[in-house]
């Protein structure tokens, strides 16, 4: 029973932290901001999809276009 305990709360735990999933594969600049939002307000689902839109619609530091010389 512990054993099932456990598996359910971890997948809880993930589910609950996807927006910083997101906003970490996607190497978004507001990480820790994201990260924050979703750890306080995460809880109140409304807080939730606020820090998943922001991981998902934030601008990358993965791709920086180079002036043209």
């Amino acid at each position: 029973m512990r054993l099932l305990f456990a598996i359910a709360l971890a997948i809880i735990s993930l589910g609950y932290f996807i927006p910083f999933c997101i906003a970490l594969v996607r190497d978004t600049r507001n990480l820790l901001a994201i990260l924050l939002l979703n750890f306080f307000l995460g809880w109140t689902f409304i807080g939730w999809i606020v820090a998943a839109i922001w991981a998902i619609t934030e601008k990358t530091d993965a791709y920086q276009p180079q002036a043209n010389r």
